[in-house]
This record gives C-alpha cells, structure tokens and sequence, in this order.
C-alpha cells in the first residue's frame, strides 16, 4: 500500500547523517519505525484513535519528548533524544537543519537477539531470565510516583471507563476476530469481577498501589542482553499507564503466556508477588491478564483495517486479534491453559510442515512421532532406516513405545504449562484416545487437526523426500503410505480437516480459525 511521501524519503539511505547502507521500516498502528543498523527513528502517525490524538506537529513533538522522558526510567542509554525531519538542501533529512516537517524518537537499536520474545521462540529464556525480569520491575514500581492525580486511575470508574472503551471500539470486530460469545462473555466477566471486587480495588488505592508505571510491558519491549532495558511504554495516555501495578505485570506475563510459555509466565510471577511484597495484588492477576489481552486484541485489530499495512500483515494482525481474545476468553474462564494440538494424519499429508508453521505462530514446543521413534532407538533424525512394513523400528511393539514416548513428552509440556504441537501418524483410533485423556488429565486444552491428501500430491512430495530434495526424519515411501492407507482409523473426535492441496498460509489461517472457535468441524 502507498506510504506517505515523507516516509518514503526516508526510506533512502542518504537521507540520514550516518549514511546507513540500508534503512528498513515496521509499522505499529500508531507509528512509523525506520531501522538503521546502529539507530532506530520511530515517527509517530497523524492520526486520532479517541484514546491517543497524533494529529498536529506540535502534538507529534511533545509526545516524543515524553516518549524520551518516561522511557529513560527503565532503559539507560536506549533513548538518545528527539531530533528533528527537516528539508536540507532541496531534500528531506533525518536530523536536518532546516525547519521540522516532522518530528522523531532517536533510539539505539537493540538487536534482535537480545530481545525476550526473540529468545522465547529460540527457546534460550529460561526460568532465571524470568526472575530477573520480574525483579527490575518490581524495583522500578517501587519507585514509581503514586499518588494525587495518579490515584484516580486505580478507581472503579475508571477501569470500568477502560473496559467500556474496549467493548465500545472491539464490537464492529464481532465475528470477524471474535465471536458473539466471547464478547458478551467477556463483557459479562469484566462487569462481574468489578462488581464483586470493588473493596479490593479501593484498597489498592488507599495503599498506593496506583503508579506512574510503564503500560505496554510485553516480551517485545524487553532486552535482556547487559541487564534489563524496557523500552516503549505509553506516553500518549496517562489513562494507560497509570494503573495498578499488577496491570504492568500482568501484561507480561499473558504475553509469555501468548508465547506458549506458561512455565516462564509462572517464574515470573512468583518472583515479581516476592519481590514486590503485595500478597493481594495477586488475586487481581488474572482480570489484569484478561484486561491486556483484550487491549492486544483490538490493537491487533485495528492495525488489519489500515490502508497503509501490507495485505500479508493484515493477514497476520487479524489471526494475532483473533488469537489474543481467545487467551483473554481463557482468563475470563479461569486461567490459561496451555494447548495441545494433535496433527494426525498419513505420510506426505503435510502434517509436519503445519506443525511447524503452527509452532511459529501458538509458541511452545513442537515434538514428532519420527523424531521419537529413532530418539528412542538411538539414531539420529536425519539417518533413515529402510526398514519393511512392521519390522524393525517400525514394528507394532516399537510403534507403540514410540507412541507411549510421545504421549509422555506431550504432556510434560503442557503439565509445566507449554503448549505443544505433537504430529503423527496417529492411525489408530485408540493412541489418540489415550493421547486425548491423558492431556485432558494434565490440563490442557485440545485441539485436533486431521491432514489429508490425494495420492497424486502425496506420491510427489514422498519421492522429493527420498530423492533428498526434502528434509526431514520421516522414512516412510510410497509402499509405506499404502500400507498405512488401509489401516488409518476414523476417530470419533472433534478435529479440523485440513487438505495438503490448500497453501500452507491458508491452512495456517485455518486451524487459527479452528483454535480461536471461528471453524465449523467436519
């Protein structure tokens, strides 16, 4: 979609003092942000949301010399100031001489490795990284200014003011990101808890509870490379930001959660409760991590309908929209659960390319009967054993150790609170059964995707594979596929078809669709 033309000058190298060899741009609803490989430029747009308004220079300005100002508190040496977009020499510069045409929040750029929900999906955050996370903030809102002006935010009036705005904006995204039931449940939720709560939030505020805290505390605005930097809190409304702290804390935590990650969320949250010596704050946790979820929700949503967004990235800012509504259904239903999903299906279905994009999308873990089966025989995934139908490591008594492996693995992750995407074969009717229960029994939330092929993609895609042009622990050849073609089970689950012939971006859509309550079942 057309940019702007002053965001399109700035696209070029030359327009910045350091001569960068390249500048990249990402958008949020709110901002343009241009990326050097030293610095980054975040522009904010000229636009009026009710609860932000953007739309003169002088606005744009002072709400930059805020973003400095308050970011500085939890990020030391990130925020390098406010510089000027000014035409020079015929041209528009970033930190030109000129007159400002605009204005711009000059950053360090943290890289991308250092930031925690780049590290959540390399699978290299860990509890310990979790508890010093949870310390820096609980230092910081003990610092935090409180009091006066600050306390009005943490009264019933005014949640119920920010939850009523939420339900307000988010009710023309009824049955496109989320379901009438989930919007009414939720919406019945949130009255419900202030209604029953209403002496613990006026204690929160006679015990100064309400602070000047950060507002938009999510995995992607945390560094964790030399120390704790927190970066790209709300500077645009003080409505948001002054809050309870557990609000701040709870927004982090549901994001770990969104990752896939409630084991993290958990380290998390019980450091943070010590740290910050508040016993009651945690009895409001779960209505915070609803309250935040749902505000991703409609930002997520509010980003699909913009004209300037890419069509690939508003696809993905609806699934993002849809996916946090059904977490803040899950808080409003008592707590996150982690998921289960079970791809199932015959060889060259296309079930571990699903899993994989499923993984990129839901977090967690991603575990394959194939993989099991040579871990368990000690070989490697990439050696393919061509063993015949039924022998070997293929045979009925390894097939059903490799499916009591699976089974065991899959619910240690959800037990500690991972999601987890387990793909195979699963032909008979009685390991899905078992794997069904024994996640149910662990406390998960299951999810059943059935892939399906015809014979003609399934033959190709079985010789790519042994022609070496796929890779993968599979071992399983055209006879194979027959073989196990005549002994497939039909189940008697509630799954989502899912057919190999479709691109993988739409059957990705799908089975979010599917997770979020949005697809019929076959």
């Amino acid at each position: 979609m057309a940019l702007p033309p002053l965001i399109n000058s700035l696209l070029d190298p030359g327009a910045y003092q350091e001569n960068p060899p390249s500048v990249e741009l990402k958008q949020t609803h709110i901002s343009y942000v241009l990326l050097t490989p030293r610095y980054a430029y975040k522009i904010k747009k000229p636009v009026d949301l009710g609860f932000l308004d953007f739309t003169t220079l002088e606005k744009r300005r002072f709400f930059c010399e805020e973003e400095v100002r308050l970011n500085r508190r939890l990020s030391t040496g990130v925020y390098l100031g406010v510089v000027p977009v000014a035409e020079e020499g015929g041209r528009v510069m970033m930190e030109g001489k000129g007159v400002p045409v605009e204005w711009a929040v000059k950053m360090k750029r943290l890289a991308d490795d250092t930031i925690l929900e780049d590290a959540i999906k390399r699978e290299k955050a860990d509890a310990q990284t979790m508890r010093r996370i949870a310390r820096v903030i609980a230092a910081f809102h003990a610092k935090a200014e409180t009091g006066g002006h600050i306390n009005e935010f943490g009264g019933i009036e005014a949640i119920r003011k920010n939850t009523g705005e939420n339900f307000a904006q988010t009710a023309a995204f009824i049955g496109k990101t989320i379901s009438k039931r989930q919007f009414e449940g939720l919406k019945a939720f949130t009255d419900n808890f202030l209604a029953s709560n209403a002496a613990l939030f006026r204690k929160r505020v006679e015990g100064g509870f309400i602070k000047d805290c950060h507002g938009d505390m999510h995995a992607e605005h945390v560094s964790i490379s030399n120390g704790i930097a927190i970066i790209d809190c709300i500077e645009f409304n003080e409505r948001f930001r002054f809050s309870d702290i557990v609000s701040d804390v709870a927004f982090l935590s549901m994001d770990v959660e969104y990752h896939g990650r409630g084991d993290l969320s958990r380290a998390l949250v019980d450091e943070y409760f010590k740290a910050a010596s508040d016993a009651d704050g945690i009895r409001l946790l779960n209505f915070y991590k609803c309250y935040r979820a749902y505000v991703r929700g409609k930002v997520a949503g509010f980003k699909s309908l913009e004209e300037e967004v890419p069509p690939e990235d508003k696809e993905d800012a609806l699934l993002d929209a849809m996916l946090h509504f059904r977490m803040a259904a899950l808080y409003a239903g008592g707590g996150f659960k982690p998921a289960l999903v079970i791809i199932r299906g015959l060889s060259g279905a296309g079930k571990t390319a699903l899993a994989g994009a499923l993984k990129d999308t839901l977090g967690g873990a991603h575990i394959s009967s194939d993989v099991i089966r040579k871990e368990l025989a000690g070989v490697k995934p990439s050696e393919h054993k061509g063993a015949a139908w039924g022998q070997g490591i293929y045979s009925p008594e390894w097939t059903e150790r490799t499916y009591a492996g699976l089974i065991k693995k899959a619910v240690a992750f959800v037990r500690s609170g991972r999601t987890c995407i387990a793909d195979a074969t699963f032909s008979k009717a009685a390991h899905l059964k078992e794997a069904l229960k024994a996640a149910d029994n662990a406390g998960a939330t299951v999810y059943v995707m059935e892939c399906r092929a015809d014979d003609e993609t399934v033959r190709a895609r079985l010789f790519n594979r042994a022609s070496g042009q796929r890779g993968g622990a599979s071992d399983a050849d055209w006879e194979i596929y027959k073989r196990q073609k005549t002994g497939f089970e039909a189940v008697d689950a509630r799954r989502l078809i899912v057919e190999a012939q479709r691109p993988l971006k739409e059957n990705v859509a799908a089975a979010i669709g599917f997770v979020c309550g949005f697809k019929d079942l076959d």
